[in-house]
């Protein structure tokens, strides 16, 4: 098996991610300029012509800006619920019928032998989703932009090896900060982000032997830092008696401005 990954650029300046397996390369979300995500592919050593398909988890600024100019220049399939599509529309400009595709929520899909499925989760878009990548019994999950882990987001999210989970921000930064308190309010409700502390509660609750590793993704550039969210829920966990890079998972680093290393799921 070979699945593995790159998270091309994950904030709020804009989030991409590539996933991809010996035969099939996908791209999640598209929320930097076409010439941007060409380029961070390049320097993962991929072409846009490779790509098989572009899945978007929802219809916000900083994961579509640069969707509709990317996938025409490319041809490139896009797959979205009906209820993003329609909120995709008004933003993207026209897409060609034939690449137009819909994957309802709850739905998977086979692009060759990789597997790919959508689920619900909690934000302030029209249908937003995560998704899980398969490749036999690997698994990789990814789970952004949501305000709270529900049931269903747990229970889809165990058995991971490698999970990409929200880490948004401190509560304490953001309440000190210059953002206008309704923006707040909306952050810090079931619709916004996760925040740090709620990632290592969440975390927690989804631990397996599994998982190896999880990447804290979509931090704020304003209310949260690298070593704080690492140190936030590396802390939750502990308070459980899991310790990272021990008898638990290690916490990984996620960028804006560049993309991490490849990272196969399981070793060779």
């Amino acid at each position: 098996m070979s699945l593995r990954f790159t998270v091309l650029s994950s904030g709020s300046t804009g989030n991409a991610i590539l996933v991809a397996n010996e035969e099939s390369k996908v791209l999640i979300d598209a929320g930097l300029s076409a010439k941007k995500i060409e380029q961070l592919l390049a320097e993962r050593e991929v072409a846009a012509s490779e790509l098989d398909a572009v899945f978007v988890t929802h219809e916000h600024a900083d994961h579509i800006k640069g969707l509709g100019a990317f996938a025409r220049k490319h041809a490139l399939p896009v797959y979205a619920n009906a209820a993003t599509w329609e909120a995709l529309d008004r933003m993207i400009g026209e897409i060609a019928s034939d690449k137009r595709c819909v994957l309802e929520t709850g739905a998977s899909l086979e692009i060759r032998s990789m597997c790919v499925e959508s689920y619900a989760i909690s934000h302030d878009a029209a249908e937003p989703v995560g998704y899980c990548f398969y490749d036999g019994d690997e698994k990789l999950g990814l789970a952004t932009d949501l305000g709270y882990m529900s049931a269903k987001v747990k229970e889809q999210l165990k058995d991971c090896d490698v999970l990409i989970l929200e880490s948004n921000h401190d509560i304490e930064l953001l309440r000190m900060g210059r953002y206008p308190w309704n923006i707040k309010r909306r952050i810090l409700s079931d619709i916004g982000h996760l925040s740090n502390e709620a990632a290592g509660e969440g975390l927690y609750e989804i631990l397996s032997s599994r998982l190896r590793r999880v990447y804290l993704a979509h931090l704020s550039r304003d209310h949260n830092m690298l070593d704080l969210a690492r140190m936030s829920v590396s802390s939750v966990l502990e308070q459980y008696g899991v310790r990272c890079g021990d008898n638990g998972p290690t916490l990984m680093d996620t960028y804006h401005d560049r993309p991490t290393k490849w990272d196969w799921l399981r070793e060779a």
